[in-house]
């Protein structure tokens, strides 16, 4: 095989692929380092803060204050960490940036009741071998209803899909709900993505037909890597996402040059079939 296969896939990895094979292939077969966004960094720093929230609290305790302390306990973390200390900032851009984490925290309270939530797990890594594709993913929170179901709960930072992207959004969570299935044995009862900046909650219910389609989609998806890794054909797809691309310098779909990298790509994009 010309270039190596990933190791894994994940959510995030499947996402990528669709959106982008170029920008798949130079990220996660290539691992060519992306600089540290702020977006990314808001991203981990709010979740650094609900984790602590809900796992170091007891329920009663999982007040708006106590949210607001976590926060501020995760930003040296976060920020003067390896990954994100190199951010440059502006003269009070920092605080500001803070300033609207905290309006995202605080929007969480609009969309749940945190001492009613009974948390079994934080930040939970899970892994599933499907013959030659493992799976891995880790779930931002999982819950117990007031029946024992499990409840998988996602964060999310940006702004919340229109309702024609909303079912595409919601097939990580399915994913997470497959992994459940098969690591621990049991199907969520709901699975729900929590968007914070508007502040909105969108929810689903796990279902055969769900759980197939996006085993199916995934399974196509890694047929669709292996043919690219055996051809060394992973092609750019233009959109509007190559806004926040890390990649122009090598992409040839907007003037860069891909032979530092020693690599050859085709006009076309790389046809991923789609599950209904």
């Amino acid at each position: 095989m010309a270039l190596p296969l990933p190791t894994s896939l994940s959510p995030s990895k499947v996402s990528s692929f669709k959106d982008c094979a170029l920008a798949f292939r130079l990220s996660v077969i290539d691992r060519l380092p992306e600089p540290p966004s702020p977006h990314a960094a808001k991203g981990t720093l709010v979740h650094r803060a609900l984790q602590l929230l809900m796992w170091e609290e007891e329920p009663a305790d999982r007040t708006v204050d106590a949210a607001r302390a976590k926060l501020e306990r995760a930003v040296p973390e976060i920020l003067d960490g390896e990954e994100y200390r190199a951010l440059p900032w502006e003269p009070g851009q920092k605080d500001d940036f803070v300033a609207d984490a905290a309006v995202l925290i605080e929007n969480y309270f609009r969309l749940e009741d945190p001492t009613a939530v009974r948390v079994i797990g934080t930040e939970l890594r899970m892994s599933v071998d499907l013959g030659s594709l493992r799976l891995s993913g880790i779930i931002d929170r999982l819950d117990l209803d007031a029946d024992g179901g499990l409840v998988v709960t996602d964060y999310k930072t940006g702004r919340a899909p229109s309702a024609n992207f909303e079912q595409s959004r919601l097939g990580g969570v399915h994913f997470y709900a497959f992994l459940c299935e098969q690591v621990l044995g049991r199907r969520p009862v709901r699975v729900q993505l929590l968007h914070l900046r508007e502040p909105l909650a969108i929810s689903t219910v796990p279902s055969d037909q769900s759980i197939r389609g996006m085993r199916l989609q995934t399974t196509a998806i890694w047929a669709a890597v292996e043919q690219a890794c055996d051809r060394e054909d992973f092609r750019p797809k233009p959109g509007r996402l190559c806004d926040y691309c890390a990649y122009h310098d090598l992409c040839p779909a907007v003037g860069g040059d891909l032979s530092r990298v020693g690599y050859r790509a085709g006009p076309a994009v790389v046809a991923v079939p789609v599950a209904s």
